[in-house]
């Protein structure tokens, strides 16, 4: 992966290496790595109006993980730099996480293939979102990733009617955890009752979106009570939680 660099490497703002405030430390903050300024600054904008502050923001890759350190932010959004190897790019996201316990990575990318979703997602990230989408997707998986959800962006362009998904795209397990999920239980209370790490859970969950084309675990649950997938008493229940 490339080592470019350039305007938007300097942080956006400055402190103390190493010092952390108590408000600091309950502020929402971000990373930005991108190899393509113009998307840096648009990120920055999206951030911005959902309310977190963007630390650093850079087209480098080794700028972005020495900035994940120093300023041990809430939220990492980055590219998924396929085109110079997917595995550098899932790499990235693997050593981020790895650097800064609780961050929630975000994966802003071109890229649509199943088999680099479902890697993103193993790496640790929580929320896949295509840069053709709407800006307001990027905002909304921000805003879902302080929730300990894990999120999944459809692109916009999908022809009419290829959204349309029957309960036979979905394995057994697929079909448990979406029931599971349309219930109201957290991943957390998902991995405690299936015998699964909540890793796991996650990467099924990306894969229902994906299959249903959904974006959240809100539109899943009601993706499940349309087409039946819960007894009148859970779709009751079900309800309240919207």
């Amino acid at each position: 992966m490339g080592e470019k660099g350039g305007p938007f490497a300097e942080p956006l703002r400055q402190g103390n290496r190493g010092m952390t405030t108590e408000r600091e430390t309950a502020e929402r903050t971000a990373v930005l790595f991108d190899p393509h300024p113009l998307w840096l600054e648009a990120v920055t904008q999206v951030l911005s109006n959902a309310g977190v502050e963007v630390r650093a923001a850079t087209s480098a890759v080794s700028e972005a993980l020495s900035a994940l350190e120093e300023y041990r932010p809430s939220v990492f959004v980055t590219a998924l730099l396929v085109d110079e190897g997917a595995e550098d790019g899932i790499a990235c996201v693997r050593d981020a996480v790895g650097l800064v316990p609780g961050l929630k990575t975000i994966v802003l990318t071109e890229e649509e293939k199943p088999d680099h979703i479902d890697a993103a997602f193993a790496a640790g990230a929580v929320a896949y979102v295509f840069k053709r989408a709407d800006p307001q997707d990027l905002a909304s998986a921000v805003r879902q990733s302080f929730e300990h959800s894990v999120y999944f962006s459809s692109p916009r362009s999908r022809a009419e009617g290829e959204c349309d998904r029957t309960i036979d795209d979905l394995t057994r397990r697929e079909l448990e955890i979406l029931r599971l999920v349309a219930e109201g239980h957290s991943n957390a209370a998902l991995a405690r009752m299936l015998w699964v790490t909540e890793q796991t859970v996650k990467f099924h969950l990306s894969n229902i979106y994906r299959k249903l084309g959904v974006a959240n675990r809100t539109e899943a649950s009601r993706w499940a009570q349309v087409n039946g997938l819960l007894t009148a008493e859970q779709s009751d229940t079900s309800a309240h939680a919207f």
